[in-house]
């Protein structure tokens, strides 16, 4: 995190655009992966358990290989299998979509856990940062200006995937499977395929805002890494209004919201410390509530449960 004790009040902001960056990329990563998996007319719930299986496989193979980005691709693999196997079995007759997150959620933390026992003494290569702020001799501005590399492509993903869902004639149809599956049976659409489709993207997305934790910020592997932030996730999607352009600004905005506390501390204010660093999660839970209206959610596919 930027230390705003440099430059006083001053780098309170700085240390919250850096702290915003460094937090908002996994955050970013795992609504753009959920957003077009709930396009698609299937929520998953179990992004936790990727998350971390994410966050685990990168730093293993990271370690052994040397690569971090090596660690990146095997991350995105890893979600890629999870999210595959959460949609071909969401397809079963009888298999509901939260009860079935819920346990790959459970599965995936678990077996994180597990694999990744030997790995929380051992120090892996991390991505490194793009730096910016070479122009200033502050500290404080190097920092909040050295941008995490993920950031930069999950943006860049962001808006290609926009494009994508609505130029393209792909992502027409895998619309069309998210708000009618009996207007894409009529059409000789597939919806179990496009679902599958769009939950295994989700979940390589999720996948690598797990390798952005453990690679980038904090750089390490630990049991709580993830601090719920794929849980979280799923209401950002709900804030950003299944719009994945919105998925950045609503990274962002949590991450900054997770940075105001270390901030702070940094200029020595420490009372409050723990009510602040809850503020993401306060975040959280009144978008579920000032969201979770009933009735029609503006920009939902409709073939989400919420619009039922």
């Amino acid at each position: 995190m930027a230390d705003a004790s440099t430059l006083g009040w001053w780098g309170v902001p700085l240390a919250i655009l850096g702290g915003a960056i460094r937090v908002g990329t996994p955050l970013l990563w795992v609504s753009l992966g959920e957003t077009v998996t709930e396009k698609a007319g299937r929520i998953n719930l179990g992004l936790e358990g990727t998350l971390l299986m994410g966050a685990m496989t990168a730093y293993a193979v990271a370690l052994a290989s040397g690569s971090p980005w090596l660690g990146v691709l095997a991350a995105a693999a890893v979600g890629v299998v999870l999210g595959a196997l959460h949609g071909a079995l969401c397809s079963l007759a009888r298999v509901n979509d939260t009860a079935m997150g819920i346990a790959l959620m459970l599965a995936g933390s678990g077996l994180a856990f597990w694999l990744g026992k030997p790995l929380i003494q051992p120090s892996a290569p991390d991505l490194g940062a793009i730096p910016l702020g070479g122009w200033s001799s502050e500290p404080a501005v190097q920092a909040a200006l050295s941008l995490n590399p993920l950031f930069l492509v999950g943006v860049a993903l962001a808006f290609a995937v926009w494009w994508a869902l609505a130029h393209t004639r792909f992502g027409l149809r895998l619309r069309v499977v998210g708000d009618s599956e009996n207007a894409a049976r009529a059409f000789g659409l597939s919806p179990a395929g496009y679902r599958v489709a769009a939950t295994a993207f989700g979940g390589a997305c999720a996948g690598v805002g797990g390798a952005s934790l453990s690679l980038v910020y904090p750089g390490a592997w630990s049991e709580a890494l993830s601090s719920g932030q794929g849980v979280m996730a799923v209401a950002l999607v709900i804030f950003a209004r299944w719009d994945p352009r919105r998925c950045v600004l609503a990274g962002l905005l949590f991450g900054g919201a997770s940075a105001i506390s270390p901030a702070l501390q940094a200029l020595g204010y420490s009372q409050g410390y723990y009510l602040l660093a809850a503020l993401p999660y306060v975040l959280t839970l009144a978008l579920l509530i000032g969201l979770g209206k009933p009735g029609p959610s503006h920009g939902a596919p409709g073939e989400l449960s919420l619009n039922r």
